[in-house]
């Protein structure tokens, strides 16, 4: 009888050439799988992989690779860390991660450290007993409770305080920790995936990550490559968030012009596939007869916010005058609001940390007149202390 040892099968081979009737068997210890039954174990592997990489659109060699470093690691209880600029997708791979893993039945838990005030983040991480602080009224359970047996995702790693850097480091190696407020020590079993868009290891130069930490994170390191840098995968993207988008608005789009194709592949796309995302966006809300207008056109024609000439005159041929320039510019027109959601700092698509970082570097400062009070802004930018390295 004719057969096929299992280790020869391979996904990326075509067996269609095989006769169909083989039948499984034993031989010399070894187990022996039918033709039908490999193709079984195929077609399952990958139905589980098109549902864990679900969101996740492109072919490019560069996405590929990350993709096969993902199913590389998601079998183990490694740490990994998921490395890339704003917007490349990171809670993705990490979802992927997670659905990959024997843990994909439990808790997948996300926390993004930059999102949540200090002084309350350690309570959001490791939770706390009542009466543990003023306006603890009630015991809370921690986002390591919440994630125990499953993966948590700290997206953000890098904004992590150094105060709160050891405490960290203490789950990740002993798996266990204390409530705010509690002696009670409490053991864990949590697989953990961190993500982060800024330099770690310029940030442990200067002292501002502790290197004991990012040493114990770094142990699975994944980079996601920018958009600009996979220019084959944005005719899919486009194609991906135009369906969307036009599903939930009920606006059929029956032609994606190829200059728009092309305006769009040429693009160096700062924000990456969240920008491209928001774009198509906005194409599908302004198109007129089942056409997609090209954004692009749009962002180079028109600025995205009415300027003010009484800065214009300022920009000149540096890269800082240029930033200095823009920043006044967004100031003046938001009457000098940097925070919420119509200050400067969401305009500009900046934290408003960052902002004032900015400001602070570049000598900005609001006007005053005679013997006005400070401002908010002022007192900001006084107490603020500015980090050593730029990110912008």
């Amino acid at each position: 009888m004719a057969t096929a040892a299992l280790p020869m099968f391979s996904a990326g081979t075509d067996h269609t050439h095989l006769p169909r009737k083989y039948n499984g068997s034993r031989h010399d210890g070894v187990e022996i799988a039918s033709i039908d039954e490999v193709s079984r174990v195929q077609s399952d592997e990958r139905g589980k992989n098109e549902t864990a990489f679900k969101g996740i659109v492109g072919g490019s060699p560069a996405l590929k690779f990350v993709l096969a470093e993902v199913e590389r690691v998601a079998p183990t209880d490694s740490t990994v860390l998921v490395l890339g600029e704003t917007g490349t997708g990171k809670e993705l791979i990490a979802r992927a991660i997670h659905d990959l893993s024997a843990r994909r039945g439990s808790p997948f838990v996300k926390v993004n450290c930059a999102a949540i005030p200090f002084d309350l983040l350690e309570s959001e991480l490791f939770g706390h007993e009542k009466g543990a602080f003023t306006g603890a009224i009630a015991r809370k359970i921690g986002r390591f409770e919440m994630a125990d047996t499953g993966t948590l995702f700290l997206d953000e790693i890098g904004d992590l305080p150094l105060i709160l850097q050891p405490k960290l480091l203490r789950v990740l190696q002993e798996q266990e920790f204390e409530r705010l407020g509690s002696g009670r020590t409490h053991r864990i079993n949590v697989r953990l995936v961190a993500a982060t868009h800024q330099d770690l290891t310029d940030m442990v130069a200067r002292k501002a990550f502790r290197s004991d930490l990012y040493y114990r994170l770094n142990v699975f390191p994944i980079e996601l490559p920018p958009l600009r840098e996979r220019p084959s995968d944005i005719p899919q993207l486009i194609s991906h968030f135009v369906n969307g988008f036009s599903r939930r608005m009920g606006k059929p789009i029956r032609l994606i012009p190829p200059e728009m194709i092309d305006a769009f592949t040429s693009y160096s796309w700062p924000g990456n596939v969240r920008e491209l995302q928001n774009l198509i966006e906005r194409a599908v809300i302004r198109s007129n007869d089942g056409v997609l207008p090209n954004p692009l056109r749009v962002l180079e024609r028109t600025p995205a916010w009415p300027l003010k000439t009484s800065t214009l005159s300022r920009t000149s041929g540096t890269f800082s005058d240029s930033m200095r320039s823009l920043i006044l510019r967004t100031l003046e027109d938001t009457d000098w609001l940097i925070g919420g959601p119509d200050g400067a700092a969401a305009r500009l698509g900046l934290p408003r940390t960052s902002l004032i970082s900015k400001m602070k570097k570049l000598g900005i400062s609001r006007p005053r007149s005679g013997n006005a009070p400070p401002t908010m802004i002022e007192e900001s930018l006084a107490g603020f202390q500015l980090p050593s390295a730029d990110p912008w």
